[in-house]
């Protein structure tokens, strides 16, 4: 039998640590779930996201500010947004302790 695989989804902070970090969850042919860990890291200046799939995000820990062509979107920990395939989006900040889940699927 194997054993059920554990993953932290609010891994504690560290202050050490500066690297943004993708830890791909779960993944198959219709969809990709990760967490990713920010420590302030936002979207290069003028770049957008541009994506072929719609994604589900939702802020488990932190504050962030999400870009879109018709306006921001501020987020607090509990926050999630459906984002359409194909719109134009960026991480306009975020904080230093910052936690997501991203879902990537088909529709």
């Amino acid at each position: 039998m194997t054993l059920p695989i554990l993953t932290r989804l609010l891994p504690p902070p560290t202050s050490a640590e500066r690297e943004e970090r993708f830890v791909p969850l779960l993944q198959t042919e219709r969809l990709q779930l990760e967490q990713i860990v920010s420590h302030g890291q936002a979207s290069p200046e003028g770049f957008w996201y541009d994506q072929p799939r719609p994604e589900w995000v939702v802020l488990l820990r932190g504050t962030a500010r999400l870009q879109f062509d018709e306006g921001d979107q501020a987020l607090v920990a509990g926050d999630a947004v459906l984002i359409p395939a194909h719109c134009l989006h960026r991480v306009a900040e975020c904080s230093q302790d910052a936690v997501w889940l991203a879902l990537h699927f088909q529709a």
